[in-house]
């Protein structure tokens, strides 16, 4: 049975113990939860919001093991590929494939970041060859137009023809390319589902026609998120317009007037500990959990949405 990428796709924290391993119990309760919501389409694990940059092929696979074990097919479960080549992309999507994931969320390697991407038959080489090495769906992981490893609309066209993709993760942050970038996909194969990753505006993109939306933020708050689709698709634009200010406060102390970065999801994962939501906020190093006047900021959001459930913070 074919999955259908619609609906909420939490990008999920990783709960760790004191060694920095993955805490399993944890983890498997967390994602039982965040199941247990009405809208959400599936889970995914090693996005960036759960700290894919480091952790190691084995951590990766033994998170996605955790929670499609977890799962045993109420979700579909999505695990992200951040690799530098084919050779290493098929090899960590046929851990994923063989971790239980129906799909993989594939991301740019880091060198086109850093050098820019040479042709575009480049960019869809990478992508087929990790679809027909693994043969699991592909989910594409559009970044912000700002960065060297953005698609132009003839290589999201392409890719949308590829028999692996099944979705769209699109995290332009550019809106009117944005908009541009949801009309290339729909017209090139209006079979192929498109997610907005716009944690940090999440009303105003997905008022323009997506299927979902793919977002570590939907860890946090995925009640507030799919009942905020839920009203988009409604065409009630008052009550998603009264969530999304309900939603404002926990997403200024999150990103501030920023985007996701490794910081945020920082922030995020402490609001997550100070909420009930995980045992500890342990991150992996070297990024750092907030101090000081960012945590007080996190627990008066807390307090002020009626989530706070601790006071002390302790990793």
């Amino acid at each position: 049975m074919s999955t259908v990428y619609k609906g909420i796709f939490p990008a999920l924290q990783i709960p760790f113990n004191e060694d920095l391993s993955i805490d399993e119990p944890d983890l498997r309760k967390f994602a039982s939860w965040i199941a247990g919501h009405k809208g959400i389409g599936g889970l995914v694990t090693n996005g960036h919001t759960g700290e894919v940059f480091a952790l190691s092929a084995a951590q990766r696979a033994e998170a996605t093991r955790i929670v499609a074990d977890e799962m045993k097919g109420r979700l579909p479960v999505v695990s992200g590929i951040c690799c530098e080549g084919m050779t290493e992309g098929i090899e960590h999507a046929k851990m994923a494939r063989d971790a239980g994931a129906k799909g993989i969320l594939l991301m740019p390697p880091h060198q086109w970041l850093r050098f820019g991407m040479a042709q575009p038959e480049n960019v869809v080489d990478y992508f087929a060859a990790v679809g027909e090495g693994s043969g699991l769906d592909i989910v594409v992981h559009i970044y912000p137009a700002a960065t060297r490893a953005s698609y132009s609309f003839e290589t999201l066209a392409a890719l949308a023809k590829l028999p692996w993709v099944k979705c769209m993760k699109v995290g332009t942050r550019e809106m009117n390319k944005y908009a541009r970038d949801l009309r290339t996909i729909r017209q090139a194969n209006p079979e192929v589902t498109i997610l907005t990753c716009h944690d940090e505006y999440l009303l105003a993109s997905m008022v323009q026609g997506v299927d979902g939306a793919l977002v570590g933020f939907g860890s946090f708050i995925p009640q507030m998120i799919t009942d905020l689709y839920a009203a988009v698709c409604a065409g009630d634009l008052k009550a998603a317009m009264a969530l999304q200010n309900r939603i404002n406060p926990l997403k200024d102390v999150v990103y501030g007037g920023g985007e996701p970065t490794g910081q945020a999801h920082a922030r995020m994962k402490m609001a997550m500990y100070l909420a009930g939501i995980l045992k500890s906020p342990r991150v992996q190093p070297p990024t750092r959990l907030p101090e000081g006047a960012e945590l007080q900021a996190i627990k008066d959001a807390l307090r002020n949405a009626g989530m706070l459930k601790r006071e002390t913070a302790s990793a």
